[in-house]
């Protein structure tokens, strides 16, 4: 789920399933917007970012129901 997303700057904030928090820019929006609403539920991949801290990529978003 988007924990958080700062759309001026786009960066954003995913949570796993375990509560474990990743950030990930705009760009790693699998659906090329630039803009997601905090709450949506999405599924991601994780990689080894900058400064060796892991971060959210191929963030794509989930239909409900």
């Amino acid at each position: 789920m988007v924990a958080e997303f700062d759309e001026p700057r786009g960066l954003g904030v995913v949570r796993d399933d375990d509560g474990r928090s990743y950030r990930f820019h705009c760009a790693a929006l699998a659906d090329g917007t630039r803009r997601i609403e905090p709450g949506t539920p999405v599924v991601f991949s994780v990689v080894a970012g900058h400064g060796g801290r892991d971060e959210a990529r191929a963030v794509t978003t989930v239909g409900v129901g």
